[in-house]
């Protein structure tokens, strides 16, 4: 099963370059340039992983892990964000967010582990989602 990740930032130079990046590394990937936007890809797309900017216009980064949790709990969420303030961790701690990244990438290890650590997240918890359905027909 291939993942498919949804990455959102109003840097059009983010989305393209990380986009390239993990599309190389075998997942599908989806961009968007605002968190009205990510929404619309939700509507229409499953997505397993977000990597979303917390500051964008309309909708911040926030907002959308907010409106993430509440509606497709199963998504993983990795923020990003270019402004170091402890105030955007903790939120983020506090809505459930896988982590937290810093930019300006100095290089992506510390993006695709995050990816790689979300993946496997994702897939513990559909195994245990299996194993209660299968419990629950038995």
């Amino acid at each position: 099963m291939s993942i498919s990740i949804l990455i959102v930032d109003d840097e059009k130079t983010i989305t393209e370059s990380l986009s390239l990046d993990l599309r190389f590394d075998g997942y599908e990937v989806v961009t968007a340039n605002s968190g009205t936007e990510a929404i619309e890809v939700l509507y229409k797309k499953k997505i397993d992983i977000i990597i979303s900017d917390i500051m964008m216009p309309n909708m911040n980064g926030l907002e959308l892990l907010k409106r993430v949790r509440s509606g497709y709990p199963m998504i993983r969420v990795i923020m990003m964000t270019g402004y170091v303030r402890l105030s955007y961790a903790l939120e983020c701690m506090q809505l459930h967010a896988d982590t937290i990244i810093f930019k300006p990438f100095h290089d992506l290890k510390e993006l695709k582990t995050a990816v790689e650590e979300a993946e496997m997240n994702l897939r513990k918890w559909q195994t245990k989602l299996k194993l209660l359905q299968n419990m629950k027909t038995d």
